[in-house]
């Protein structure tokens, strides 16, 4: 009895001497700090690469935006290994999702950070109906199949130009991404790949704009 008590007790010192060792290998966030906020009200378009503004449903955005890309360059970051991006964006008019027709699709829309690209998705504000439906990506990467505005946190807007007289032709989502970072300079960009090869007015057909962007910078207790 005494050797396996012995036994017992080596055995469970070992196993909370594990068990302490993994929680003390969890990544925990040490400090983080919000370094960059525009939800361009002030009409601030610092640090802008193609920035233009308009205003829309009484609030002032950036855009609109067709084929572009749009980046904003963050200096001077704190100490971090981590940033947290959030971007809100309005999708306009005709979006197709994930169709793959050589005609209106796919859709995409992407950001990324520095030179990578972190994110490629799709959008729809198609109808769908039980025999016809344009998927869309978004909340996931391409190529998913998820159903029109999945995600979004409004679609009851109106469009913007094609479908400017009927609701629920721009919805609005946030986009998030949690990106490995630690230089003091960051680029965010962001940007689309339309297509509507039979539309006179691309532009008009399809578009996006941004609403606001967050930047947190993030330092965790990883080494």
């Amino acid at each position: 009895m005494r050797t396996l008590d012995k036994l017992g007790v080596r055995w469970s010192v070992g196993f909370f001497a594990f068990i302490f060792a993994c929680f003390s290998c969890i990544e925990t966030v040490d400090n983080q700090s919000l370094v960059y906020s525009n939800n361009f009200s002030n009409l601030d378009l610092a640090n802008f690469e193609n920035g233009r503004l308009f205003i829309w449903q009484r609030d002032t955005i950036a855009g609109y935006y067709h084929n572009e890309e749009v980046a904003v360059t963050v200096k001077d970051l704190p100490t971090h290994n981590y940033l947290k991006v959030s971007i809100e964006i309005l999708v306009h008019d005709s979006w197709d999702g994930n169709a793959d027709d050589g005609i209106s699709g796919p859709d995409f829309w992407f950001m990324g950070l520095d030179d990578s690209e972190t994110l490629r998705t799709t959008f729809s504000n198609s109808p769908c109906v039980s025999t016809f439906c344009l998927y869309q990506s978004f909340p996931n990467r391409f190529f998913r199949q998820n159903r029109p505005k999945t995600g979004a946190t409004s679609i009851n807007l109106p469009g913007l130009c094609l479908f400017g007289a009927s609701s629920s032709y721009t919805s609005r989502y946030v986009v998030e991404q949690l990106i490995e970072h630690t230089n003091p300079e960051a680029r965010v960009f962001m940007g689309a790949e339309l297509k509507q090869t039979n539309s006179p007015d691309p532009i008009c057909d399809e578009s996006w704009s941004i609403a606001s962007i967050q930047v947190l910078a993030i330092q965790t207790n990883r080494k």
